[in-house]
């Protein structure tokens, strides 16, 4: 069984795709929700599910960056997911637990990445750009935004798309679909680094 935890900021659409799938019932156990907001929409998804939350940040109560990675190791993890978590990973939190921290990004990666490039402002820039095709990427996390090894891309196209929030419609599904094949993958064992490149064996 795999043990996360998962990070976000938001609504927790994606944590609730993880929790949904089929496939990942016997495969994952979700151990902790990790929010630097306490009034996160996904802290609701996790209590549903009698998931253990846990806020950042400081202040009573919180985790704070120097007992972050304390706090992690206590839990005993195998994978820690990125689901919509706006916040740069500390990066001691990294080495730790180096190629065992994924993120999933609202773009085909490396375009559209960086600081900044979160949430509609990543749609804006690609409905901005012309492009025909959008999708999502989901990688490794390092210490830099959006630069991690790819691990693997979904893509949608959207060719007609009238608006950033149509695009972002279109890469949401995406996203519910990419991230928990990808956590599927890590459960079988079936995801490798091999020079320098992340490969997802079948």
């Amino acid at each position: 069984m795999l043990r996360l935890a998962v990070f976000v900021s938001g609504r927790g659409s994606n944590l609730k795709a993880i929790l949904e799938h089929p496939e990942l019932k016997n495969l994952i156990e979700i151990v902790a929700v990790f929010s630097d907001k306490s009034d996160c929409g996904a802290f609701q998804i996790a209590r549903n599910y009698g998931i253990e939350t846990r806020v950042l940040g400081k202040g009573e109560g919180r985790i704070s960056n120097e007992n972050l990675l304390e706090t992690l190791k206590n839990y005993k993890l195998n994978l820690i997911v990125l689901a919509g978590y706006l916040k740069l990973v500390p990066v001691e939190v990294v080495r730790e637990f180096e190629n065992l921290i994924i993120n999933i990004h609202p773009a085909l990666l490396p375009s559209f990445g960086g600081k900044g490039m979160y949430g509609i402002n990543v749609h804006t820039a690609v409905f901005n750009s012309s492009a025909k095709v959008s999708g999502a990427t989901v990688h490794f996390v390092d210490a830099e935004y959006d630069k991690g090894k790819i691990i693997a891309q979904k893509c949608v196209d959207i060719s007609d798309a009238k608006s950033p929030e149509e695009i972002a419609e279109r890469v949401l599904r995406v996203e519910h679909q990419l991230l928990p094949e990808v956590i599927k993958a890590f459960a079988e064992n079936r995801i490798f680094v091999e020079n320098n490149r992340a490969i997802i064996k079948s």
